[in-house]
């Protein structure tokens, strides 16, 4: 058994659940280092200062140290070399900035102060032993968007640096508490109309301009069904959602964030479809976690969907189009056989069958 240490700056949402499965299930001692999920541009740049520190008072040696990519880890080491210059490290991708789509109504942006959160994680990527991507999607867009990063520069642009980073890169799916899902399993043949759902982040990357223009559009068409959103809202979240929530409150069973993961849980297994209209998905949680409750996805041709499920005309479509008018099949003819042959594609990502290779990989065997 190994003793890992496992430093997160940003610990809430999918970060902390990803941390506290990992804990959960792993056969090594697992001790952790964090920050509340605040504040996280903040916490990219200052969080190693304050956790370097946290360190260097611990009394705990690890044999290994795991890190999110939430941190700044080449500042963190430099601060903590006395204790950890001999350490393995490891950073664990959730997501990163380079091929990140940020909203053009971000600050940052619109001031040209990006860079700095994508510099970041390129360093922290070079400065770890190893590094670990939630899917080959990750991994591979990450690595191409290195060199146009690193060319803007005005020169010593370390080119050559990208295939070190590439050398120890590797992918390691999600770890999930899918089982958890089961406790709450209910019928879902008793729905009067098929039931939609959308349980993602309220937030730009998700596309939920283009997710309810195609339900304005159906319900236009007087085509019946119902609608369960759910998601976490942040302080600001696109205004289209309270437009939704009056122009759809004819077809809404539910609408807002559950605290309580069986009330969450339930409201999967009620839902018949999946429509995804996202931008961004490095790996895609909240679509797994509804395709376990038997809910029928209908996804974009990119990002990280086609490592999950193989190419089937029902789950995939390339334009709005196509979207509009394959959601109108499902909505049409979605049957229970259809949903259970897809569950079967993402069992492997609860914990209890992939925890054996975390425990592996983190502890460098």
């Amino acid at each position: 058994m190994a003793k890992i240490l496992l430093v997160e700056p940003f610990f809430g949402g999918s970060h902390k659940q990803w941390a506290e499965g990992l804990k959960r299930h792993s056969e090594h001692e697992i001790e952790m280092l964090t920050l509340s999920g605040h504040h996280w541009k903040w916490r990219m740049h200052g969080a190693a200062v304050t956790l370097a520190q946290k360190l260097m008072e611990m009394d705990y040696i690890p044999d290994s140290i795991v890190v999110s990519d939430m941190l700044d880890l080449s500042l963190f080491l430099s601060l903590t070399r006395e204790k950890s210059s001999r350490i393995p490290v490891n950073i664990y991708f959730h997501e990163n900035q380079l091929s990140y789509p940020w909203s053009i109504d971000d600050e940052d942006t619109k001031n040209n102060r990006d860079n700095h959160y994508k510099f970041i994680n390129y360093t922290s990527a070079l400065s770890a032993d190893k590094c670990f991507f939630n899917s080959q999607y990750h991994r591979k867009s990450f690595l191409e968007s290195l060199p146009d990063f690193l060319r803007q520069f005005p020169d010593h642009r370390n080119i050559n640096t990208i295939k070190e980073i590439e050398n120890k890169s590797h992918v390691l799916f999600l770890g999930m508490e899918l089982d958890d899902l089961n406790k709450a399993e209910i019928k879902n043949d008793q729905n009067q109309a098929p039931v939609l759902l959308w349980n993602h982040r309220w937030e730009y990357d998700k596309n939920p301009e283009d997710f309810f223009a195609a339900l304005y559009e159906i319900k236009k068409r007087k085509i019946e069904f119902k609608l369960i959103v759910l998601g976490e809202k942040m302080k600001k979240f696109p205004s289209i959602f309270n437009e939704a929530k009056e122009l759809l409150k004819e077809e809404i069973l539910h609408f807002g964030y559950c605290e309580d993961k069986v009330e969450y849980a339930k409201w999967l297994w009620k839902a018949d479809i999946l429509p995804v209209t996202s931008f961004q998905d490095f790996f895609g949680g909240s679509i797994i976690e509804a395709v376990y409750c038997n809910t029928v996805p209908l996804l974009p041709c990119r990002l990280a969907y086609p490592e999950h499920f193989p190419f089937h005309p029902m789950f995939y479509y390339n334009t709005e189009s196509d979207f509009i008018a394959k959601l109108i099949k499902l909505i049409e003819k979605c049957s229970l056989e259809e949903k259970v042959i897809t569950r079967d594609l993402v069992k492997k990502y609860d914990w209890g069958n992939i925890i054996g290779e975390y425990d592996k990989k983190f502890s460098n065997e």
